[in-house]
Parts: structure tokens; C-alpha cells; sequence
């Protein structure tokens, strides 16, 4: 029960926000000192032109893991009306070029998955630490399976 309803907020929060990831955490310090590892930032997906200084989350081929950063340029092309875009994070000295896929300048608007819309400082640390200590992640979910095995409702 306790899985199926976190699955249907899930489903409910990708339908309101038209992202198909509502919600990320900040797994490096890349952003800081705006947002921190282990932020949780709230995503939302907008027709809205992509503008300088958005905190946006994109994903580009090759690479797993989603990667927040900040826009620092857009280009919009005059005969097609298409959008270059070129991110960085707030703390690092170069642009993301180096992220991208072998050969890839410019991000395009399917690259990003989102634009953050607002954060929780420091809650995404339960993920981070589950990630990373995969013995605390088993734990926690032995501890969970023998209360649900040891209730009496």
C-alpha cells in the first residue's frame, strides 16, 4: 500500500508538472553556493522560451544521471526558430561544453528535462546516503519489511 501510494503521487506530480522527473536531487557541488549537495529541487516543464540565469535540469546522451545547471546562454536561430542553449554551474570555472556528448556545443530544448521551480535544503541526503552506503539502504528496507510483517492491522 505504502508503495502504490507513493507511485500514484509520482504519477500525479508528473501529470501537474508535465515533467517526466518532478523532482531531483543535487548529487554534486556544482551549484553551490545557490544550491547545495543534497538539495531537493521541484521541477516543472514550460512552453515559455528558455531565458539566461534559469536553473534548468537536462539530460544528455551517454550519462545516466540528470545534471543541474544554470543557463548562461541562449541563441535563438532566425530561420528556424530553434534554440541553442549553453549551461554552467554556479561553481565551476567553465562552461558544460565538457559534459555534453563528444562533439555536442550547444544544448537543444529535448535535452532539458525541466526548470526548477523551487527547493528543500538538505532532504535529498537520505537518497545521497542510500546511494552511496548501499549496507544502510538494506537495512533500512529489512527494518521496514519486518514491521510491515510484525503489525497486527
Amino acid at each position: 500500500m505504502i508503495v502504490t501510494s507513493a507511485l500514484m503521487i509520482w504519477k500525479a506530480l508528473m501529470c501537474i508538472t508535465g515533467c517526466e522527473s518532478p523532482v531531483v536531487v543535487v548529487l554534486t557541488g556544482s551549484m553551490e553556493p545557490g544550491f547545495k549537495r543534497g538539495d531537493i529541487l521541484f521541477l516543472h516543464s514550460s512552453k515559455d522560451p528558455i531565458r539566461t540565469g534559469e536553473i534548468v535540469v537536462f539530460n544528455v546522451e551517454g550519462r545516466d544521471i540528470p545534471i543541474v545547471h544554470r543557463v548562461i546562454e541562449v541563441h535563438e536561430r532566425q530561420d528556424t526558430r530553434d534554440v541553442d542553449i549553453l549551461t554552467k554551474g554556479d561553481s565551476n570555472d567553465q562552461d558544460d561544453r565538457f559534459l555534453y556528448t563528444y562533439g555536442q556545443h550547444w544544448l537543444s530544448p529535448q535535452h532539458i528535462m525541466g526548470r526548477a521551480i523551487g527547493f528543500l535544503p538538505y532532504v535529498g541526503w537520505v537518497t545521497i546516503i542510500m546511494t552511496e552506503k548501499p549496507l544502510i539502504k538494506y537495512i533500512l528496507l529489512s527494518a521496514l519489511g519486518l514491521l510491515v510483517i510484525t503489525s497486527k492491522d
